[in-house]
């Protein structure tokens, strides 16, 4: 768990990572450098659920062996799939990333919602329902790896 208080924002008490797959953890399919030591670093202190419709049919092989829970998404209402996923573990205990318009729906709901812009952009909608927004998936993990570092972002 990772529990923070942000003054002015709330109190986060973070059980659970939910994660798109393409275009937050990988481009083309291919995870970026980088994520899996820091999906490894945060997998103690946070269950890692991974949710993707598998464009590129790459997931399975690309996440083998990191402490995760994948599942893989029908191509149809996916946003509804994810803020389901989100809300089943508790959505103030969750903190969702992600970049798409079919992540817009876990990000509001998530207790801590964060949007990332990469190579494949991101969705206006996903920024407009985060409560923060990243430059990459790194700098994102990395605010959950120094928490206190959301304090300077979020605090009111």
């Amino acid at each position: 768990m990772i529990t923070i208080d942000i003054p002015g924002f709330k109190t986060l008490a973070l059980q659970h990572l939910v994660l798109d797959y393409n275009g937050t953890l990988a481009l083309d399919g291919r995870l970026l450098p980088g994520v899996a030591d820091a999906l490894a670093d945060l997998a103690p202190h946070l269950a890692i659920h991974v949710l993707t419709a598998d464009t590129f049919g790459t997931a399975r092989a690309q996440l083998q062996g990191l402490a995760l829970e994948l599942t893989i998404l029908e191509p149809e209402e996916q946003a509804r799939a994810k803020r389901q996923l989100v809300s089943q573990l508790g959505a103030t205990t969750v903190v969702a990333i992600g970049n798409g318009r079919n992540d817009r729906l876990m990000l509001a709901e998530a207790g801590l919602g964060i949007a990332v812009l990469q190579a494949e952009g991101a969705a206006t909608e996903a920024w407009q329902a985060a409560h923060l927004v990243c430059p990459t998936i790194l700098d994102a993990l990395d605010l959950l790896r120094h928490p206190r570092r959301l304090v300077a972002t979020l605090r009111g």
